[in-house]
């Protein structure tokens, strides 16, 4: 963890980034299925849960009074909505290559559009649901912050991941990092009260790691490359990631979950955006892309 917070502000600005997903291997973390599919685990996530994340802050715009936290928001839009297609990219490759990533997908969908989506409400209820759904934005926010950090300086990544899915993510991460005070900022200026905040992470925090493993899980059954047999998840293959450091470790996730409770909480404290700038400044795609 980064021990100067960098709490910078830049302009966000989103990427018109692309990636050729062709030759890609099927296991293409440290060639380890369990560690490829703890990270298609994220893939899977994050198209659907960004498309929520922007739907919730467009209809979050209106009540915004202050103008800078609106043009923050208007640059976090933008940035989870190639995001959301980037990842996409990859799962559709994955398709292609005969991993069936579809029918855990609808499940994903289900949980962020009918679990999570517009229900028909009017006025102060309909305001409330909206306030709950940023909170939980806020809190999913908190996660992807502490990854953002974790990832741009987890330097067992440089040689296990291929260099293209390395890059796919490294991008992401350095743009999590430039943006992650924004959801926390919104629902500070929306509503902020400690107890809607602390309800979201109970709710956000345990609903993300189920659906991950489990993600992991249906992966692992149905990787076409994989004999009957070594189709589930295994304690030591979770404990080889996690001591190479191609995960992160139990004791860091714990203080990160507790982290969010700190009534001064702000996720400025995790990472630099000096140094997500900088990585987006060399990185292949995003050069490719401006």
């Amino acid at each position: 963890m980064s021990t100067h917070p960098n709490t910078d502000k830049v302009a966000l600005t989103a990427r018109n980034v692309s990636w050729d997903w062709t030759g890609l291997p099927m296991h293409y973390f440290d060639s380890n299925p369990f560690a490829t599919h703890y990270a298609n685990g994220m893939n899977m996530l994050l198209p659907e849960g960004e498309v929520f994340f922007v739907d919730v802050f467009r209809q979050a715009l209106p009540l915004i009074k202050d103008d800078a936290v609106r043009e923050d928001v208007i640059g976090f839009i933008g940035q989870e909505a190639t995001h959301s297609s980037s990842h996409q990219s990859l799962l559709e490759h994955l398709n292609s290559e005969g991993l069936e990533t579809d029918p855990y997908v609808e499940q994903i969908r289900w949980f962020f559009r009918r679990l999570l989506g517009d229900r028909d409400l009017t006025g102060r209820t309909a305001q409330s649901w909206l306030l709950e759904r940023v909170a939980i934005v806020a809190a999913l926010e908190h996660f992807t912050s502490y990854l953002g950090d974790w990832g741009l300086n987890a330097r067992a990544w440089d040689d296990a991941l291929n260099p293209r899915v390395l890059d796919l993510f490294r991008w992401h991460l350095a743009e999590e990092v430039e943006h992650r005070h924004v959801a926390f900022d919104l629902f500070t200026h929306l509503d902020g009260r400690y107890p809607r905040r602390v309800r979201a992470w109970l709710i956000a925090a345990p609903t993300l790691a189920i659906l991950w493993i489990r993600g992991i899980r249906y992966l692992m059954s149905v990787d076409p490359e994989l004999a009957e047999r070594d189709r589930r998840i295994r304690f030591r293959d979770v404990r080889r990631a996690w001591r190479k450091g191609l995960m992160p470790s139990p004791g860091s996730l714990a203080t990160m979950f507790v982290e969010y409770f700190r009534p001064g909480y702000h996720p400025s404290r995790y990472g630099s955006t000096s140094q997500a700038v900088a990585y987006l400044a060399s990185s292949p795609a995003a050069r490719a892309a401006a």
